[in-house]
């Protein structure tokens, strides 16, 4: 019973009243433009995002070359292989 009498009214009402301003063509109207601003808005919070994102892996590499840069020549280079591990390991010729 209920879905005959949605269905009756569905197909009774007129066209103007199944489409907002948007999908029914009128651009110039409040409702398109807060559309637009809508997207708009999700944009630029998107982009501030992904942005933000990218800045945080700029930051890390530059940390990471400055952490690279100020280790004293003596220790050599940033990794330690498996000969080197250990208490045996010396630095700078120190005991």
């Amino acid at each position: 019973m209920r879905k005959g009498l949605f269905t009756a009214l569905l197909a009774g009402a007129p066209r103007a009243a199944l489409a907002c301003p948007v999908c029914f063509g009128q651009s110039d109207s409040p409702m398109a433009w807060s559309v637009n601003m809508g997207i708009f808005t999700m944009l630029v919070v998107i982009g501030g995002v992904m942005i933000g994102f990218a800045s945080f892996f700029v930051h890390l590499m530059r940390r990471a070359r400055l952490a690279e840069q100020s280790r004293p020549a003596e220790i050599g280079p940033a990794h330690i292989g498996p000969a080197d591990a250990g208490p045996q390991v010396r630095y700078g010729g120190m005991a």
